[in-house]
């Protein structure tokens, strides 16, 4: 469990002490809290690994649509016109027709393709394997990984969805260059992992005007420090890593669990949600 912040060097530990050890079972959908020079000899070792992925989907694709509102219809106005009991109409905008890049497309980012499509939304999405969306209803295009193909659903996409794991190859993805690619009036949504987005570069994208805004879930470090320039604009919508901290969360990815791999591993058949440990998804 993420929750568990020494499990990076316990896991080791634990397969050296226990080397019976057949599946490993993460609460969460990222690995990359397990990473250490001893988790590439997992699959080796053959030793099946298998994540939560699906239990958050839906709570944060909620959550992806609350922050497309939250700026197209322009909430802080609303709420600084409310304090100061101020009367004062003004445009907003529609989401119908907009363009929704997701960078990411795995379980999280189908679940907000399918929200973002009922608002009349146009989807475009990143992932390794393109071929496997190519026939995906709610996606109207959808774009191989690589600098040219971020740089490319940042041009045209009215707000950025970044959902991707934090991988060795997607660290630091998100970088300027591509912030330099983006949209005029983009919003740049952050609900995969912190560290896949060069957060320098992305403060300096939201001071320069680059980026309209930006809603972020996660961050290269947490707790975000206090001292960090986001906490000062007024543009960024924070939350503390907390849009699929649902009070039934838990207690559905031990559902999962119980329910649906722990059966299916006494009977000796396939695992759901495997995942590959070389590729940390």
């Amino acid at each position: 469990s993420p929750s568990c912040p020494h499990a990076r060097l316990i896991l080791p530990l634990v397969l050296a002490k226990f080397p019976t050890i057949e599946w490993i079972h993460v609460r969460s959908a990222g690995i990359d809290f397990l990473e250490s020079d001893e988790l590439p000899y997992v699959g080796k070792k053959g030793i099946v690994m298998t994540n939560a992925k699906g239990q958050f989907s839906s709570s944060l694709s909620e959550y992806v649509m609350m922050a497309c509102s939250y700026f197209a219809k322009d909430i802080p106005q609303l709420l600084n016109n409310k304090k100061a009991k101020k009367w004062d109409d003004f445009e907003i905008e529609e989401l119908r027709g907009k363009t929704m890049g997701i960078v990411g497309y795995g379980d999280i980012g189908r679940a907000t393709a399918k929200l973002a499509s009922v608002f009349g939304m146009k989807i475009i999405a990143l992932r390794r394997n393109p071929e496997k969306s190519e026939f995906d209803p709610v996606c109207d295009e959808v774009l191989g990984t690589g600098r040219l193909s971020l740089q490319k659903l940042m041009s045209v996409s009215d707000f950025v969805v970044c959902s991707a794991p934090s991988t060795v190859e997607t660290r630091g993805m998100v970088n300027a260059d591509a912030f330099k690619a983006s949209k005029k009036n983009q919003v740049f949504i952050n609900l995969g992992r912190g560290p896949v987005v060069d957060e320098d570069a992305l403060v300096e994208a939201l001071q320069n005007g680059t980026l309209r805004g930006a809603a972020l879930d996660v961050f290269a470090t947490e707790p975000l420090p206090s001292d960090h320039p986001l906490w000062d604009l007024d543009q960024v919508l924070i939350s503390p890593h907390n849009m699929d901290r649902t009070a039934t969360f838990m207690h559905e990815a031990t559902e999962f669990f119980v329910n649906e791999n722990l059966p299916r591993f006494m009977l000796g058949h396939s695992l759901l949600n495997p995942v590959d440990v070389s590729l940390g998804y």
